[in-house]
């Protein structure tokens, strides 16, 4: 998915217990609300980067859209656009959306499947909801390359994880909810899809009223992207659409759905990435030289490669600001 903003702002890119329960301290992150474009603008809802927060591990981009009425919203319809030193992941919890990119890759997202493209040193690609499509609803999320891996050759992945038993309580038929793993490790699965630097990501559905305990990594911290219900992560509730932050130094992370429906979520998990970036447009480099090029190079029509099969021009990269751009990690 594409950054469409037309002046898109200069990111600024050990959990302590809370005093009185003892509890892990989860920050909790809002959303706000970005136009994405199409016949009648569809809006998504990004919790990452914001001034708070620019990175969870290599996480460095969440969108959260729908349930979208495709009819009343014209759906989605992100023209050809570029991307830099960064990996898209793209997971749908309702619809479909039709994938083309610079490499020949045709593919379509659907409920429950990753689609991962690796953008490194520069790759186009376009998205549109497909006729079949009513209700959109998913996330689109990137990931930020490693120094050493941010100029690798593009790539795409296609992935069908399996879904996994969550044990906790109420008991009832022995499962609290399920995890469908698409990177790296949990619950006892792991995902086959390789990633340049420690990595998790996982959708959980919690039963009605169930607790469960994940073991965690704790070398990575963490992040719970609520889609629906209200889950009380550690002792901090969740409401949709809110994200909640989690420091590194734990070794298992309590969940609790506290509604009388189904509770969804993804969660995000990584080692910090200690490497400051610069993240502008649909771009990652390290310095403001990276982004100006990458951008020349989009606009003269070379380094991308070209997206067959859309109907439609490609997406203009909007103008560099006045000042230059300044490389950014998680400090405030």
């Amino acid at each position: 998915m594409s950054n469409t903003e037309t002046q898109p702002a200069v990111q600024r890119c050990g959990a302590s217990p809370d005093e009185e329960t003892g509890a892990p301290r989860v920050e909790v992150l809002t959303p706000r609300d970005v136009p994405l474009g199409g016949p009648r603008a569809m809006t998504v809802r990004r919790t990452l980067p914001q001034r708070a927060r620019t990175l969870i591990g290599a996480w460095c981009f969440a969108d959260h859209y729908g349930p979208d009425d495709v009819a009343a919203t014209g759906g989605m319809d992100v023209a050809p656009h570029p991307h830099t030193g960064l990996q898209t992941v793209s997971w749908l919890f309702s619809g479909e959306i039709e994938h083309r990119d610079s490499l020949g890759s045709h593919a379509f997202v659907r409920p429950g499947e990753l689609n991962l493209m690796t953008g490194g040193h520069g790759i186009s690609h376009s998205e549109v909801s497909t006729p079949r499509t009513t209700i959109l609803h998913g996330v689109q999320l990137w990931v930020a390359l490693p120094e050493q891996h941010r100029h690798t050759a593009r790539d795409f992945r296609h992935y069908v994880p399996g879904p996994v038993a969550l044990t906790g309580t109420p008991a009832g038929d022995g499962s609290a909810g399920e995890a469908r793993v698409f990177l790296g490790s949990l619950a006892g699965d792991t995902s086959p899809v390789p990633t340049f630097s420690p990595l998790l990501g996982a959708e959980l559905v919690l039963e009605p009223h169930a607790t469960v305990g994940l073991d965690i990594d704790p070398a990575f911290e963490h992040g719970l992207l609520l889609d629906r219900g209200e889950v009380r992560m550690a002792d901090t509730l969740l409401r949709p659409a809110e994200l909640g932050y989690l420091a590194p130094g734990n070794r298992t992370l309590e969940l609790t759905n506290t509604t009388d429906a189904p509770a969804r979520m993804v969660l995000l998990g990584g080692t910090p990435f200690g490497e400051r970036i610069v993240m502008w447009w649909n771009f990652i480099g390290r310095d403001h030289q990276d982004i100006a090029q990458a951008r020349e190079d989009w606009m003269t029509g070379s380094r991308f490669g070209e997206v067959k099969g859309y109907d439609g021009d490609r997406l203009p990269a909007p103008e560099l600001p006045n000042a230059p751009l300044k490389p950014r990690g998680n400090d405030r």
